[in-house]
């Protein structure tokens, strides 16, 4: 193991998440008017309500699956009668799914972005850092569940990367297990510490604020003006 190693599996995850707890405090603090997503809704609507929706159902399903994957042990599920096998199955299914979802729907909005000339105008440097980020994670990720587990040789990620995040979130950091993984869990590692280093300075900061009186509303609620003053009435004294 070498300096290398601590600096990528151990320094660079720290710092994301003091850069992100950090980061959320500062804005929060300097910029509340800014904590919104700068919804371009009213310039361009069809391809962002499909671009969204697949996004964001697809990226809660692919994080339930990371937690499934990452944070439980394997010994967890065998307990509750879920086998390697029958995880891999459920993984490369679910985790192909959820994927598929998440990355069409960023097509979809990088499009959106693109093509539109009203939005692209809106777009800020951090919104393409951001971009290009969410693609080479979900890309990644894609071709990790597509390419390697579901079409390739297959590899139990549970036995490295899951020990070495866990190490990393119970505060006794593991570098050793990250040594000599495929390539692409490592590039797919790195990609997401680095988008969550620039989370707090991105639109994505809305992902913490829920607004649950929305839920079954539209996305804007136009109400009619109504006149003080009823037809008929108001010229009786004239």
């Amino acid at each position: 193991m070498t300096a290398w190693h601590l600096l990528i599996w151990v320094a660079l995850p720290y710092a994301a998440i003091a850069v992100f707890i950090g980061g959320h405090i500062w804005r929060y603090r300097t910029d509340q008017y800014g904590w919104t997503t700068r919804s371009t809704q009213m310039l361009e609507s069809r391809r962002l309500k499909w671009g969204s929706i697949l996004f964001h159902y697809g990226a809660l399903a692919a994080i339930g699956g990371h937690v499934l994957g990452i944070l439980v042990p394997s010994g967890w599920t065998a307990s509750v009668g879920i086998d390697e096998h029958a995880y891999h199955l459920l993984s490369a299914a679910a985790g192909t799914g959820a994927g598929v979802a998440c990355a069409v729907g960023l097509v979809i909005l990088i499009w959106r972005r693109a093509g539109a000339i009203r939005v692209r105008v809106t777009t800020t440097r951090m919104d393409v850092a951001t971009y290009v980020l969410l693609t080479l994670v979900l890309g990644l990720g894609l071709a990790e569940t597509i390419g390697r587990n579901t079409f390739g040789g297959g590899y139990d990620y549970r036995a490295t990367v899951a020990v070495w995040f866990r190490s990393i979130v119970f505060l006794h950091p593991e570098p050793s297990s990250m040594v000599g993984i495929p390539l692409i869990y490592q590039l797919h590692a790195t990609a997401a510490w680095l988008l969550l280093m620039i989370w707090p300075f991105t639109r994505l900061v809305h992902a913490w604020s829920i607004p649950l009186q929305y839920v079954g509303r539209p996305y804007i609620l136009y109400r009619r003006r109504w006149s003080a003053v009823r037809p008929g009435r108001g010229s009786a004294g004239r």
